[in-house]
């Protein structure tokens, strides 16, 4: 790397650090797109994902595929079985980073990491949705444990209907758990009819 461009990779490790970044959002701060190029050659930028860059010194934790896919994917929310996975609800590592986007909304393709998009009501796409980060401290955009049990209940074809069980009863033996919160979401996302006699079997 030049001495030309360290004050480009100081401005990113100031307004990114460890986490993966969408090229316009390098863009937007100032950094010119053949100063990316020229750093990704030298080295100073890695790549995780097409568009997307990263400084090398942060490392590429557990759950980068998630913030790799989420820098990708902004409007985007980690759902299904990478959320689950994430919430420690399921012992299953998914093959794919399943993210949720709203009906109308852009569907891209990404191939890496293998990622399988779906598409949401657009009505209820904001309900529990918040941000996490990775153990590497990369930011990203999941929906609750609540909201992500109740979406494996109500959508179990797509998640295996063991493996929304599973989750169901994993989140139920846990400290500060909320049958009562589960029955609401599923009230509002359309699934009581199908949390209501999974809940009755586990609580009788």
């Amino acid at each position: 790397m030049s001495e030309s461009d360290r004050p480009a990779v100081l401005l990113l490790r100031e307004r990114f650090g460890s986490r993966p970044f969408r090229v316009s959002e390098a863009v937007q701060a100032g950094i010119a797109r053949t100063t990316l190029h020229r750093l990704r050659q030298d080295g100073a930028l890695a790549a995780p994902g097409r568009g997307v860059l990263q400084l090398p010194e942060g490392g590429v934790g557990l759950l980068s595929g998630l913030a790799v896919v989420s820098a990708r994917v902004p409007c985007g929310t980690i759902c299904l079985g990478s959320a689950l996975a994430h919430w420690d609800l399921s012992d299953e590592i998914p093959a794919q980073v399943h993210i949720a986007v709203p009906r109308g909304a852009h569907r891209p393709t990404i191939e890496q990491p293998p990622t399988r998009v779906h598409v949401f009501a657009p009505e209820t796409f904001g309900l529990d949705r918040q941000q996490a980060r990775s153990d590497a401290d990369e930011p990203f955009w999941i929906y609750s444990a609540e909201r992500s049990v109740v979406d494996a209940i109500r959508m179990s074809r797509w998640v295996g209907r063991d493996l929304a069980l599973h989750a169901l009863r994993r989140y139920m033996t846990r400290g500060g758990s909320s049958p009562a919160r589960l029955a609401e979401l599923a009230r509002e996302l359309g699934g009581a009819a199908r949390l209501q006699p999974a809940l009755e079997a586990l609580l009788s």
